[in-house]
């Protein structure tokens, strides 16, 4: 029996690369495709409408293409703060840059590249932006994401989707370390922000193999949201690792008696291209995407979260802003709310396994 299953399994894994190499190399096969629903905005204007000025504030974003990172970007330049885009060298990069100065002709933004797949491209992109503001750095957003991809490494050997969303920010967030503690000094605080999802609790712990060298390793490829399946496994893990990140950072900046402030937020269930991108990847299928995203959100509502994080006047850190802090469909959609942290990760074990980890995979400590 074992042996049949044995040929059995192998006979699968063969139709599945040749399938694979098919739809990769044939231009007649269609892939899945996945219309957003246009969900209208409903709570941006009423929290836009209360935030001051940025004027005088320079903000760094990763991930300002579409989506949350998008809107904050846009929305931080009409406050009057100069933007500084972080993204991996594209068309979409350039179009976005484009379309965030003809929107705002009053507002400065600056491109900076940064693959966030690449801890070399992120070393370049703390170099430009220590070039582009030596005057400091009052807001670094650590906004980018990626979603239910495939088990495969980047060129630094870790999950795509780990160093993605996580390790390279930790990566960013080390070497402009110095440059938000210059803005602190100079102008009262400085703030890091970093985005999370409801998709930490689909894991019920930070487990450090997700955090070492084992890209490619790291459960397979399977795509059940709800099941264990390998891609939201992974996923999980990286909105975890967020959260953790900031449990971590805002500990350390409290006992070092900083100025700058540790905040963390989470989108509900906005509608932005990470539905798309994971539909077209293979990790959620088009029909229960589009059922899904029924319950969403705007990507202008989904920003409330990190946008209160960045702008807002009153926040405090170790704060978590989103629409809400329970299970996966009980905090989809509405107001972003300020919480406390959470025990699932703000605890001496799990910010053990974050900094220790995080500081091994960069290959330096990170000391506040």
């Amino acid at each position: 029996m074992s042996r049949v299953c044995h040929v059995s399994v192998a006979r699968l894994d063969v139709n599945r690369n040749t399938i694979k190499a098919f739809r990769q190399n044939s231009q007649w096969i269609p892939k899945m495709s996945y219309e957003k629903p246009n969900i209208k905005s409903k709570h941006f204007n009423n929290l836009f409408n209360k935030l001051p000025s940025m004027e005088g504030k320079t903000v760094a974003i990763t991930g300002t293409t579409s989506g949350t990172g998008f809107v904050a970007a846009q929305a931080c330049g009409k406050l009057g703060a100069r933007v500084l885009l972080l993204n991996r060298p594209s068309k979409r990069a350039d179009s976005a840059l484009n379309d965030l100065q003809t929107r705002n002709s009053n507002a400065g933004f600056t491109q900076v590249d940064c693959d966030l797949q690449s801890f070399s491209s992120v070393r370049k992109a703390a170099k430009s932006l220590h070039s582009v503001c030596p005057e400091g750095l009052d807001v670094l957003c650590n906004n980018a994401g990626v979603m239910a991809l495939e088990d495969t490494a980047t060129e630094d050997g870790f999950d795509v989707q780990m160093q993605t969303n996580h390790l390279s920010h930790f990566l960013l967030t080390k070497l402009c370390f110095d440059l938000l503690e210059k803005a602190a000094k100079t102008r009262g605080e400085a703030r890091i922000v970093n985005h999370s999802s409801i998709a930490r609790k689909q894991v019920k712990s930070l487990e450090a193999a997700y955090l070492q060298k084992n890209g490619g390793d790291l459960g397979g490829n399977g795509a059940s949201m709800f099941f264990g399946g390998g891609r939201w496994v992974r996923y999980g893990q990286t909105k975890l690792a967020n959260a953790a990140f900031t449990a971590c950072l805002h500990e350390k900046l409290q006992a070092s008696g900083s100025k700058i402030k540790a905040l963390v937020a989470h989108p509900g269930l906005a509608e932005t291209d990470l539905q798309s991108t994971t539909v077209r990847e293979g990790g959620m299928g088009e029909w229960f995407t589009k059922q899904l995203m029924k319950t969403g959100q705007s990507r202008e509502d989904g920003t409330l979260g990190i946008l209160t994080c960045m702008a807002h006047s009153d926040v405090q850190s170790g704060q978590f802003f989103g629409p809400g802090m329970g299970g996966m469909f009980t905090a989809l959609k509405g107001p972003a709310k300020g919480y406390p942290l959470e025990a699932s990760y703000d605890n001496s074990s799990t910010r053990e396994i974050l900094w220790t980890n995080s500081c091994a995979a960069i290959g330096e400590d990170f000391n506040i």
